[in-house]
């Protein structure tokens, strides 16, 4: 398999204004924040967004939202089973899943469909993209609005402005993505070059089509994505002093706004960094 040779560390600033960019299901679907306030958009939060980018970028996709499922397929096992009963003829099963899908190649997948079945398999694959989540500079301050719905949802129902609910929004948030892609695990699923740079791209335009209602369109916004390119497959320094090498700090307790913020980047010896701040 070709694959990348060099490791690959990435990190990204998205500012959010009057949005709610992670609700946590659990607690009424207020954004997600971390045990001290900080504002949190989770690890898969992320890897769902870049697959839906890629989708839209013209690659093939395994884990698909069933609302933009482009294949027919209905379900994992279905988009499965035919490259299983494919590979019990003619080889590999993860070969082939690597090479038909991004994602897993990229962030690996768990295939787990039983073993008692004509069809069965359980194999797990180890990708070479890991996503953090990403945090907030500083902690966020959550906006509470309540809402009524006006209509009613039944033909029989007497009075539909008394139900009631409630809707949430950061009002200022300045979050940090980081991440990186290991060449020995890139190896194994053949993650090369090439699927770098459409990573890259995916990453760097990763906020196009994704709007809703509790994020319209403007309310986050990508400020930079930082692409670092050590020289050898194992680095010339660690993942962490790599990322610890983008410095974001406030100067002020509670900022509301980008230029309340200083951004810098540190040059590190060996290291490629390509800082973006326009991809589009």
């Amino acid at each position: 398999m070709n694959h990348i040779r060099n490791k690959i560390d990435f990190a990204q600033i998205i500012s959010v204004n009057n949005a709610n960019p992670n609700g946590d299901p659990l607690n009424g679907n207020r954004p997600r924040t971390t045990i001290d306030g900080h504002g949190e958009i989770s690890d898969v939060c992320i890897k769902r967004k870049l697959r839906n980018r890629l989708q839209d970028m013209g690659e093939n996709i395994f884990v698909q939202s069933a609302d933009r499922a482009d294949d027919g397929m209905e379900s994992l096992r279905d988009r499965a089973e035919p490259l299983i009963r494919e590979s019990k003829k003619n080889g590999s099963f993860t070969e082939r899943a690597c090479e038909r899908w991004f994602d897993v190649r990229a962030f690996g997948q768990l295939f787990a469909f039983g073993s008692d079945g004509p069809h069965g398999v359980s194999i797990g694959i180890k990708g070479p993209v890991s996503v953090h989540p990403a945090i907030s500079v500083a902690p966020i301050n959550i906006v509470n609005t309540q809402i009524t719905k006006s209509v009613n949802s039944e033909t029989k129902d007497k009075k539909g402005s008394d139900t009631m609910g409630m809707k949430y929004r950061v009002h200022h948030g300045l979050y940090i993505l980081k991440g990186s892609i290991n060449p020995q695990l890139a190896s194994k699923t053949g993650f090369d070059d090439d699927d770098a740079d459409t990573l890259k791209k995916a990453l760097s335009t990763l906020l196009i089509n994704d709007s809703s209602s509790s994020r319209p369109d403007g309310s986050m916004e990508i400020i930079q994505t930082i692409w670092w390119r050590h020289d050898s497959a194992l680095g010339r320094f660690s993942t962490a002093k790599v990322h610890n090498s983008l410095r974001v700090t406030t100067f002020c307790d509670t900022p509301a706004r980008l230029s309340d913020y200083e951004i810098q980047v540190e040059d590190l010896p060996g290291i490629e960094t390509e800082v973006i701040s326009e991809y589009y």
